[in-house]
């Protein structure tokens, strides 16, 4: 019989989550409450976040909430600082905050809405860097699980998508490296790559003029993860504290066939995408 690791016991320990008033943080933030996780949540929206945080208190665990803009490096240490002050320790960081765009580099207009892929790296990327950075004397305290919350365009380049797809490929770099580094001192990296999940996120994500779309530009019935999928999968690869997750099976032929052919990834990438017409 192949050897097994035990799952990993969540009971009565802590953890952060950036991006939770909404969405998959929002979702993962209960399901880890059901199993008896405490809580440290951060989000923008104030009144959303407090919503997560009262879900999650009904079930049975101490909730502390940080409104915060993760693309400020100063808002990330408080965060981590008032959540492990309050809760006393911190043994599992999931790094989910982000934003995401729709729109082709040639159609971005020029002056204010070219600040998005500034935004998209602050947001996804440096947000995770500077979050992570704060927590690691705690994780290391308590040989405690970093997950990082990325996308299949982490992976490959997808059209409409550049700035999104170069801030996931920024992180799956950064949290690659980080877990060589951290391995001998107990903590575990675990990179999460989802497909079209059933959030938000492409309707909130910056179209060609630099604002928020406000609609999603793709069928959402067609190819769409259920959100609960999304989150029983991940909640899985934390208890197993999985080096990676690739989610859906197509994308993890993907990956194979990349190696041999890529322009063909390319194009399987453009039919993914393809606008609404």
């Amino acid at each position: 019989m192949p050897f097994s690791k035990p799952a990993w016991e969540l009971r009565d320990k802590v953890a952060l989550i950036t991006g939770a008033s909404a969405g998959i943080g929002r979702e993962l933030a209960k399901a880890l409450a059901r199993r008896g996780m405490h809580l440290g949540l951060a989000a923008r929206g104030v009144v959303a976040l407090d919503e997560t945080a009262a879900e999650c208190r009904a079930l049975g665990v101490r909730v502390t909430t940080v409104p915060t803009d993760v693309s400020d490096l100063g808002q990330c240490q408080r965060f981590v600082d008032t959540a492990q002050r309050e809760l006393g320790r911190i043994d599992l960081l999931v790094n989910n905050a982000g934003i995401g765009m729709w729109a082709r580099v040639q159609d971005i207009q020029r002056g204010d809405a070219l600040s998005i892929f500034e935004t998209l790296m602050r947001t996804n990327y440096l947000g995770s860097v500077w979050t992570t950075h704060a927590a690691l004397p705690a994780l290391i305290d308590s040989r405690g699980l970093i997950v990082a919350i990325s996308s299949l365009t982490g992976k490959a380049g997808v059209p409409t998508r550049s700035g999104y797809a170069a801030s996931k490929h920024a992180m799956q770099g950064f949290f690659d490296s980080l877990r060589i580094e951290v391995a001998d001192q107990g903590v575990d990296v675990s990179v999460i790559s989802p497909g079209f999940v059933a959030t938000d996120i492409r309707s909130r994500g910056f179209g060609p003029d630099g604002l928020p779309r406000g609609e999603s530009p793709r069928d959402e019935d067609e190819g769409t993860m259920p959100l609960s999928t999304c989150v029983d999968l991940i909640v899985s690869a934390i208890e197993r504290r999985e080096r990676e997750v690739v989610m859906t099976a197509k994308a993890k032929v993907g990956m194979w066939v990349k190696l041999v052919a890529p322009g063909l990834v390319d194009k399987m990438a453009a039919r993914a995408v393809r606008e609404k017409t």
